[in-house]
């Protein structure tokens, strides 16, 4: 039986967020004490032992990623932190933030050490108000108890585009420019803010730093997943009963996470199909459900663990209308720079349409399979290459459903 284990939660309800004096109490900020008294190549190294990887959605090594910002020579080096939660159904970094946002300011400063910079970004989703004004609390705090030291955090708010969740398009918004995708190479750890060595990681990665500073990479690594170590915050929504987050080892499988710490679906309705990652991920079937939610694991089965959102759907659900009201998100969503993603997403869209209203032929479902791999490698980032995986995987797994709508 899987149980519950809490690292970036591991203060949630412990303390009082808007008061600093509550986080010291605990040892907040200790990590970023030890982690100033160690060699910078020594932490990297550290970070890096402890396997730790992006938990936005890439799965990078995140100590791998620091070490080439630290070994690129620049004047200025910056860390910017992605809190611009636009995934559908994913508020795991709103529940950091506004339950211990000093674990994040810790986790950032820790990253600025260890690559040399001195100023960072929180790039904050527009749409989170109230957690902005948090964070600016926190930071003011922190300013004022000198904990930071050199280290200056500022807050940024997010455009309301979806596509500012990719780095390099976050980047571009913080500049004041469109946030569109940058061409890569260079990646921001070489070229990133105005061109300076950038490390960009998500709010959850950076609140598992101090803890690996604190208690070694060997703990951490010895959590979950031996790939993927450590915890990973899920928020379930949809035919669940418990529409809820918790924090599990990486080792937890699907059906873990929706039948004991989701409790199952409602009523007597039977499980049909859930879909990780938020609405870029793939849709999985029952026979699948074994599979551990680590990185590789989800990748092995055609799937992403991405954000950590987790979408449930009972037998009752029609797969082909909630695919298209997927496929008209990212017709809405697409930033147009690139021609692949542009058309296609509005191509994509067109046909789901067109099969969902009962007009559509064997040929289209053809023709959406063809467009959608020819999507996945061609668009520019990684919305458009993501952006088919939901009508793939449905046309895969869930054929019934599109052969009872064709003509």
């Amino acid at each position: 039986m899987a149980e519950e284990i809490r690292i970036v939660l591991r203060n949630y309800g412990k303390i009082d967020p808007l008061k600093i004096d509550d986080y010291l109490a605990i040892g907040g900020y200790e990590a970023l004490i030890k982690a100033r008294s160690m060699d910078r190549e020594e932490l990297i190294e550290e970070v890096k032992k402890s396997k730790l990887r992006g938990r936005g959605g890439a799965g990078f090594n995140c100590g791998q990623k620091w070490a080439f910002a630290y070994g690129a020579q620049a004047d200025q080096k910056y860390v910017v932190c992605n809190a611009d939660e636009g995934e559908p159904g994913t508020y795991k970094d709103r529940i950091i933030m506004e339950n211990d946002p000093h674990t994040l300011l810790e986790g950032m400063a820790i990253c600025g050490y260890a690559i040399g910079a001195n100023k960072g970004y929180i790039y904050c989703r527009g749409e989170y108000p109230q957690v902005t004004q948090i964070l600016n609390t926190a930071i003011a705090q922190a300013k004022e108890k000198d904990v930071l030291r050199d280290f200056d955090i500022e807050v940024k708010s997010g455009a309301g585009a979806y596509v500012c969740g990719e780095e390099t398009a976050l980047i571009e918004s913080i500049e004041g420019n469109r946030g569109e995708p940058r061409i890569r190479p260079p990646f921001p750890p070489v070229s990133g803010l105005w061109q300076k060595p950038t490390i960009v990681n998500n709010v959850e990665t950076f609140a598992n730093v101090p803890v690996i500073v604190d208690k070694g990479a060997d703990y951490y690594a010895s959590i979950g997943a031996p790939a993927y170590p450590g915890t990973k915050v899920v928020t379930l929504t949809g035919d669940v009963n418990n529409k809820t987050f918790f924090e599990v080892p990486t080792n937890t499988t699907i059906r873990e996470v929706i039948f004991q710490f989701g409790g199952g679906i409602p009523g007597d309705r039977k499980f049909k199909a859930v879909q990780i990652g938020g609405n870029s991920g793939a849709f999985i079937s029952a026979d699948l459900l074994d599979t551990p939610i680590a990185f590789d694991a989800m990748t092995s089965i055609g799937s992403a663990l991405g954000s950590g959102a987790i979408f449930v759907l009972d037998e009752t659900r029609d797969i082909v209308d909630v695919i298209t009201r997927v496929a008209k998100f990212f017709e809405d969503e697409s930033c147009g720079k690139c021609a692949p993603c542009r058309e296609g997403t509005a191509r994509m869209y067109e046909l789901m349409e067109k099969l969902n209203s009962g007009q559509g032929s064997a040929n289209d479902i053809v023709l959406l399979n063809k467009l959608g791999r020819v999507m996945s490698y061609s668009c520019l980032c990684g919305l458009g290459q993501a952006a088919p995986t939901p009508v793939l995987t449905t046309i895969e797994r869930f054929s019934a459903d599109y052969n009872a709508k064709l003509m």
